[in-house]
């Protein structure tokens, strides 16, 4: 199906995307990858915000799970954020893309603080802006920080690139039988607990009826489809009516 075509979008990555076939850290060459997909959207007119996980780093609720105060361990979590914004923004930079990092976190030294009309204006200029650091606050997700971003920016929609072409009934990776949505509801995916993203952000986006199309966004240049329109993809989104 063609799916309606989204102006301003936030670029929602998990940090797992950035380690390639490694099984830690950023590898530069998928990074690199990356931007360019993203530098060709914006040259294709998309105006853009991004964040990105940091669970190729360190993930705040499995150091939570090992013992670790959650609080402490979150707030390691959103460091890990600023790293991968950094290197994607050298990443874009280097392809010419005018790239601003805004965290959560202030630390002035390497990135500017979130203030919502700096990032529009920055929009407006031209730039793509990337934002860390989630909501700043521990025991909630980068998801979460994605909704809220895609909201006060006004984003017309949120696309959320993942290692599966979609939203299934059932993990496609242990069920063959899985089913693939089109489209689905926000409230059948909280209902069914689908894993979209937290429950918080969907209910967020929800309420603010900005839609998420999933996609995979390792294949290579499955982004440039899904934003024209065409490609794989799920689009969760209020019923009509």
């Amino acid at each position: 199906m063609t799916r309606p075509r989204f102006n301003r979008i936030l670029l929602k990555l998990s940090g797992e995307v950035l380690m390639g076939n490694s099984q830690f850290g950023i590898d530069t060459d998928t990074v690199a990858r990356v931007a360019g997909e993203i530098a060709a959207a914006r040259q294709a007119g998309f105006e853009i915000c991004l964040v990105i996980g940091g669970g190729n780093i360190f993930r705040g609720m499995a150091g939570a799970a090992k013992g670790m105060d959650r609080a402490q361990a979150d707030y390691m979590g959103m460091l890990a954020t600023v790293m991968n914004a950094l290197a994607m923004q050298n990443a874009l930079e280097q392809l010419g893309v005018q790239t601003r990092v805004q965290s959560a976190i202030e630390m002035d030294k390497v990135c500017e603080p979130v203030i919502r009309r700096r990032a529009e204006r920055h929009l407006e200029k031209g730039r793509l802006v990337i934002f860390a650091a989630g909501v700043g606050a521990p025991y909630f997700t980068t998801d979460s920080g994605a909704a809220l971003r895609a909201a006060e920016m006004k984003c017309d929609a949120i696309f959320k690139g993942t290692s599966v072409d979609g939203v299934y009934d059932a993990d496609p990776k242990k069920v063959k039988t899985a089913k693939r949505y089109e489209t689905v509801s926000f409230n059948r995916v909280l209902s069914d607990d689908l894993k979209v993203m937290d429950a918080s952000a969907v209910a967020l986006c929800r309420d603010n009826n900005i839609p998420i199309v999933v996609f995979n966004i390792r294949e290579q240049g499955n982004l440039a489809r899904v934003l024209a329109g065409e490609g794989v993809a799920t689009i969760v989104q209020n019923e009509e009516g």
